[in-house]
């Protein structure tokens, strides 16, 4: 099995913007995504949702600074890392994750015992 992190981009506003009852609808989503990974035979292994991009530090060339590194619509909301046997695998778990205000990004983890990046 290979691992790979699953990068979730999505439009702050689409949460600032949604009721209660819609943040609930997100984490149930959430919660059937993590069954459907066992169920198509991957495992998650590990991820977390992240505090809005206006609570980031960005530190660049020893400078520190409050909020976030770039400007953009969709920002990093959170991530799962997850193991599949191969790309095609690892691509048929990120489809199923729930990011109905923006996108994911599919990346594989380096294995620091392979030596090549």
């Amino acid at each position: 099995m290979s691992k790979y992190a699953i990068l979730i981009y999505e439009d702050p506003a689409f949460y600032e913007t949604m009721p209660p009852e819609g943040f609930g609808a997100v984490v149930e989503a959430h919660s059937v995504f993590t069954q459907q990974v066992v169920e198509h035979g991957g495992s998650i292994t590990g991820g977390d949702a992240l505090k809005p991009v206006t609570t980031a530090t960005k530190i660049k060339a020893g400078a520190v600074t409050d909020g976030p590194f770039v400007e953009s619509k969709e920002v990093l909301l959170g991530y799962y890392t997850v193991e599949a046997r191969d790309l095609d695998h690892a691509i048929e778990l990120a489809q199923l994750v729930p990011a109905g205000g923006g996108g994911v990004e599919l990346r594989p983890i380096h294995d620091p015992s392979t030596g090549a990046l």
